[in-house]
Parts: structure tokens; C-alpha cells; sequence
């Protein structure tokens, strides 16, 4: 082994080491250590005000209007694929379809986290951009038209990102037929 090859390897050996001696520690240190009592009311009941319910979009749902995307898209002879994400913008379902590009995959879901995240189709959002252009700077995010937000009461739970339509009109044609399939 060269000089090179040994120091790199002893590094890596030497940060795998520390690391894992830190979770030891951390583990142990949490093991001692008392866990709060949750707020609670007098009936014992956890006080509502410390806490929030959420609506999600479950993998049923988020599968069945990928699908939907999908297949509007496929109506029209295009090759496309579709990305549902839920509120936080973590994929919970992508589907590309035969023969959509290899650009389409990250686009898709880039369009759908910008979707959600701004709870606005991203047609709308492109919009923006001539009057705040630093939008398109903000990771993960894609101001093409093609994502549309899925909502619960007014509010986003997830987005729907379609890409590898010749236009982002039609994208977000096909990602609009995916929202719609929900109401159904």
C-alpha cells in the first residue's frame, strides 16, 4: 500500500471509530436521562393546545394520482413522469412512464416540491420570478410549468410534479388530472 492509500484508510478508520464511540456515548447518556411528562389536563388527557393534527396524503392516494397523471399524459401520446410529494416534500411515490427522458425523474419531483411548498401551481410560480428572480435560487425547487398542489381543507399536503411533455403547459395539464382524480 502507498503512503497515500494508508493515510486516507487510517482517516476513514479513525472517523468510523469516533463516530461510533459518539452513538455509544449519546445512547447511553439518553438511557439515563428522565423523559418529560406530556401536559396534561386535569383528566389526564394530553392538553390540545400542545399539539396539531395533520391530514397526509396516504400511498394509496399519492399512487392512485400518479397513475392518473400517468395516463392522461399517456391519452395524448406523451412520455412523461410523475412525482407525488407530500407536505414536507419527501417523495412518496414516482412512476416513469416508457420512454419519458432521463431529466424527467428529478424535474418531475422538483416541480412538485415547488408546487407544495408554495401551495401554487408552478405556472403561477414561473410567474413570479420577474419580479423576485432569486426564487430560482432556493434548492430543490424547479419554476417550470408542470406541478400542481394537492390540498386538505385549503391547505397543501402534498404536490404532483409531471415532466417530459414538449411544453410545462401540458405537464401541468396531466399533473391537474392527477389533484382532480382525488376528488373522485
Amino acid at each position: 500500500m502507498n503512503t497515500r492509500t494508508r493515510v486516507l484508510t487510517g482517516t476513514a478508520l479513525a472517523v468510523a471509530l469516533g463516530a461510533g464511540t459518539f452513538g455509544a456515548v449519546s445512547a447511553s447518556a439518553a438511557q439515563n436521562e428522565t423523559v418529560p411528562a406530556v401536559a396534561a389536563k386535569k383528566d389526564g388527557q394530553p392538553d390540545e393546545k400542545n399539539f396539531t393534527t395533520t391530514t397526509h396524503l396516504t400511498i394509496d392516494a399519492a399512487t392512485r394520482a400518479a397513475q392518473a397523471a400517468l395516463e392522461a399524459a399517456q391519452k395524448e401520446n406523451q412520455k412523461v413522469t410523475v412525482a407525488v410529494v407530500d407536505r414536507g416534500g419527501n417523495t412518496i411515490v414516482t412512476l416513469r412512464g416508457d420512454g419519458a427522458g432521463p431529466q424527467s425523474y428529478e424535474s418531475a419531483q422538483r416541480k412538485a416540491y415547488t408546487a407544495v411548498s408554495w401551495n401554487a401551481p408552478t405556472s403561477v410560480l414561473a410567474g413570479r420570478l420577474a419580479q423576485a428572480p432569486n426564487l430560482k435560487d432556493i434548492p430543490g425547487t424547479l419554476f417550470l410549468g408542470g406541478g400542481t398542489p394537492v390540498q386538505a381543507k385549503g391547505a397543501p399536503v402534498a404536490g404532483i410534479g409531471v415532466a417530459g411533455a414538449p411544453s410545462g403547459d401540458l405537464d401541468e395539464k396531466y399533473a391537474k388530472a392527477g389533484a382532480d382524480s382525488l376528488d373522485k
